[in-house]
């Protein structure tokens, strides 16, 4: 028999393993091509154009999708040899070398590899404008989205997907001329390692690995506390080690340990449950507790970055405000032009005008926890600005201020998460004259997140606004003087449709520029952003970063996925026969599926719950860089994550009834 022939009755004898195995390298094509297809179309040429951080983003997320892929499929080759492990124990005992039976499976993967390739790539190139649109949606960018064939992107998925073939065939070179005869028939029954009798010491580090992830999780809650700001990066190494050590010890003692409490307690009455899912769940999870912590860890990974990434997409009015709580912000003399424009175009709006006067205040007065007050280093250098009760109203509504009361606003920012204020208090106010100073002290009632004052480009973190009575402010601006009163005009349009021609008005005006600095070719012209452009650019941004966390986060979710589900394909062929046991000696099929459910519950549910905690802690430590919105669009993600790993669960139910059934039958 020729080699061909032999390759092709192979094939087709092994066809239901191939078409996973067929199946996991179209779906890693189809991922891939369609991504890297992404940076060659014109619509996302042309919005990468504006961010170099987005383009920068893409290529890196090319690299760290392509690792991705490489570690399911290679994940996928794994497992799929393990179960032919019998076969090429088969070929040995017949007469053929181990370099012949190498290039007989060789061919065979060079053969799906090249059928893969080109069905990902077609797929890809048709689930490329899908992704696309979804792209443009996210940008909130109307654009006509058309089907983008590029020879770049053919080449660099071939060429990525060869040295694919390439790290698969040296694997199983490795495989096949390092193992022996015996343990090529006992492959498909071998874990990651030997499960050994439970003994008193593994139970204690069955504890000790619930232990470690509560240490890594209240460590997380204070990375950011303000006696822990000069070890940051220590911290974040020690909280990665002990979640992930403790998830080791946990899968590998910790459930085990459990379950086999449980187990002792039933003193051998044993139901098909027990049989079925305790007794798997606890060797199992045992013997494979590497993969099942790696799949813990990327799933975490992935729900954290995807929700740090929806985190930012999702507070995007909340952040735009902050920047530009008006439709336009008037910072130059030619503000009057604009509005005369607009009133010439018969565009509605309301215009609130006042000077923008900068005092000292020290507001770590108002902190609560008093060792607070030497870290808290923006309390005497970030910016601090005054505004009047009248105008403050005109903006935000009506107020009851006394002339010596006064409230803080414009406290948004990461700093107001980490430290906690008090809303009534004392603080000295402090202005600098000529050749005086005056020194006041004022009773706060209130301080407030609300974005109220564009930050104008101040490099503070904390733009702090201090709201006096007007007799206060009035007092105040006669003490400032002239310095620096610069009139500034926030305009709110009063129908939001008038916005596209008011957009035209604001560049033409020239009020768009705030400054313009040196002269002939080094000239830099600063512009002071609309509330619209200032939102364009956010979302240029961050709607690109969301965009490529989420297909990220969508790589991890169905590698991961797909790996449980490959895993319990190959734990149902291996325990087929036990099936027709179990039914000979008295159970029914319903107690029998029963089992599998309750194993695929907590096969799936298990890392899925250590995950979930994992990423939840991971985010809430530091959330508040990101957004100003923690809750929705954690639950929003977390439920993704659950319904899709929940449709995988489901999926491995339906292939244990075929196998059941075809046992009993």
């Amino acid at each position: 028999m020729t080699i061909s022939r032999l390759i092709s009755r192979s094939m087709l004898k092994n066809m239901r393993h191939y078409f996973l195995y067929f199946f996991s390298l179209i779906f890693s094509v189809t991922l891939y091509f369609s991504f890297v297809t992404l940076q060659f179309n014109d619509e996302v040429l042309k919005q990468v154009s504006n961010s170099p951080t987005a383009a920068t983003g893409f290529k890196v997320a090319s690299y760290l999708l392509y690792f991705i892929v490489l570690f399911f499929v290679l994940y996928a080759n794994h497992l799929f040899t393990k179960r032919r492990s019998k076969e090429i124990g088969m070929y040995q005992l017949i007469g053929m070398t181990k370099g012949l039976i190498f290039r007989l499976i060789a061919a065979e993967n060079i053969v799906l590899f090249s059928g893969a390739v080109l069905i990902g790539i077609i797929t890809g190139l048709l689930s490329s404008r899908f992704f696309t649109m979804v792209l443009m949606k996210v940008l909130e960018q109307e654009a006509l989205v058309q089907l983008t064939f590029d020879s770049k992107a053919i080449i660099q998925t071939i060429m990525l997907f060869s040295v694919m073939l390439i790290v698969i065939l040296v694997q199983l070179s490795w495989m096949i001329r390092r193992v022996s005869l015996l343990s090529l028939f006992t492959a498909s029954k071998q874990t990651e390692e030997r499960v050994k009798r439970f003994s008193v010491w593994q139970m204690l580090i069955g504890a000790l690995g619930l232990v470690l992830i509560g240490w890594g999780y209240y460590e997380s809650t204070q990375l950011f506390a303000s006696n822990q700001a000069d070890r940051i990066l220590i911290n974040m190494l020690l909280i990665l080690a002990l979640t992930i050590g403790g998830a080791f010890l946990v899968f590998r003692y910790s459930v085990s340990f459990i379950f086999n409490l449980r187990r002792l307690s039933k003193n051998g009455h044993l139901t098909a449950t027990d049989v079925l899912a305790v007794t798997p769940i606890m060797h199992r999870m045992k013997g494979n507790a590497k993969s099942l912590t790696l799949i813990t860890v990327l799933t975490a990974v992935s729900l954290a970055i995807s929700t740090l990434s929806y985190i930012a997409y999702y507070s995007g009015e909340k952040s735009v405000k902050t920047a530009v709580p008006a439709d336009y912000v008037l910072t130059t003399d030619k503000g009057p032009a604009f509005l005369e424009l607009l009133n010439q175009q018969g565009i509605d709006y309301r215009a609130v005008t006042y000077e923008d006067i900068y005092v000292d205040f020290n507001v770590s007065s108002l902190l609560k926890n008093a060792a607070d007050m030497q870290e808290l280093f923006y309390a005497e250098e970030s910016t601090k600005r005054l505004l009047s009760q009248s105008t403050y109203e005109q903006l935000k509504g009506k107020i009851e201020l006394q002339e010596d009361e006064a409230f803080i606003t414009n406290m948004s920012g990461y700093v107001s998460k980490l430290y906690e204020f008090n809303k009534q208090g004392q603080i000295e106010v402090t202005i600098d004259s000529l050749d005086t100073r005056l020194n006041d002290t004022l009773k706060i009632v209130d301080v407030k997140e609300e974005s109220t004052l564009a930050h104008n480009g101040s490099m503070g973190v904390i733009y702090a606004v201090l709201v006096v009575s007007d007799q206060k402010y009035a007092q105040y601006k006669e003490f400032y003087g002239n310095r620096h009163r610069v009139p500034q005009t926030l305009v709110f349009l009063e129908n939001k449709n008038d916005v596209a021609k008011a957009e035209e008005l604001y560049e033409q005006s020239g009020a768009d520029i705030r400054e313009i600095i040196g002269e002939g070719e080094k000239q830099i012209i600063r512009k002071q952003n609309s509330y619209k452009q200032e939102w364009q650019d956010y979302m240029n941004i961050f709607g690109m970063t969301i965009f490529i966390a989420a297909f990220l986060g969508l790589a991890f979710l169905l590698t991961t996925g797909s790996i449980l589900y490959f895993k319990q394909i190959a734990e149902a062929d291996e325990e087929q026969a036990s099936y027709t046991t179990l039914r000979k000696i008295g159970f029914s099929e319903q107690d029998i599926l029963k089992g599998i459910v309750w194993k695929q519950v907590f096969n799936f549910g298990v890392p899925l719950l250590i995950g979930l905690l994992h990423s939840y802690f991971a985010v809430k430590s530091g959330w508040f860089l990101f957004g100003t919105e923690l809750v929705v669009p954690m639950l929003i993600m977390m439920g993704l994550y659950i319904l899709m790993y929940m449709v995988f669960m489901l999926l491995a139910i339906q292939y244990y009834k075929k196998v059941i059934k075809s046992s009993l039958s």
